[in-house]
């Protein structure tokens, strides 16, 4: 079990190496789901790549995307922008989008790149400072929501995860939920 604690130096965190592979086949995952989106960088909607706005991290047009995991990493900021609301409402969460998505985007790839680049190869230990450690837990958050949706987590997910078959597929996906859920509780409880 991973083992994060204080020190002097920052926050120490060690893996086992199964861990330290999970956690890099997580964080690729996410790299490859955030790239290979429609809505990324360069794709159809963000304009051409020497589009003036794009280089400013204005989207030309950004549309609520139709995988629920994508939408949930970049949900709506007004609502739910659908067919009752207003045509306001629905231009104001347009708007949003073509303003934030690039740039949350580009957050979120870079915190998957950053704990690929700090994670211990093979298990072991590495410390963060503080920036870094922050880094890790928004990184663990996003892969969290990411199987959480996939997964369908309601609060009584533990007690569904209780139940599962040992050959239900959802099974492994269940524990790198719980595992990830622990990992971002000792990472909070060692920043603060």
């Amino acid at each position: 079990m991973a083992d994060v604690r204080r020190t002097r130096a920052g926050v120490r965190v060690r893996l086992a190496a199964e861990e330290a592979e999970l956690l890099a086949s997580l964080m690729e995952q996410m790299l490859a789901l955030i790239e290979g989106s429609p809505d990324a960088g360069g794709a159809p909607g963000s304009g051409p790549p020497d589009d003036p706005l794009a280089s400013i991290g204005i989207a030309e047009k950004a549309e609520k995307p139709d995988d629920p995991v994508l939408a949930r990493l970049f949900p709506d900021a007004y609502g739910d922008p659908g067919a009752e609301a207003g045509r306001e409402e629905a231009e104001a969460a347009g708007d949003f989008r073509r303003y934030t998505e690039m740039g949350l985007r580009d957050g979120k790839r870079d915190a998957a790149a950053t704990v690929l680049k700090t994670l211990p190869g093979g298990g072991g230990g590495v410390v963060l400072d503080d920036e870094q450690a922050q880094v890790w837990l928004r990184a663990l958050n996003d892969v969290r929501l990411a199987l959480g949706t996939r997964l369908d987590i309601s609060e009584e997910w533990y007690d569904e995860a209780v139940r599962l078959d040992r050959d239900d597929p959802r099974t492994p996906m269940f524990a790198a939920y719980d595992w990830l859920t622990m990992l971002q509780e000792s990472l909070v409880q060692a920043l603060w």
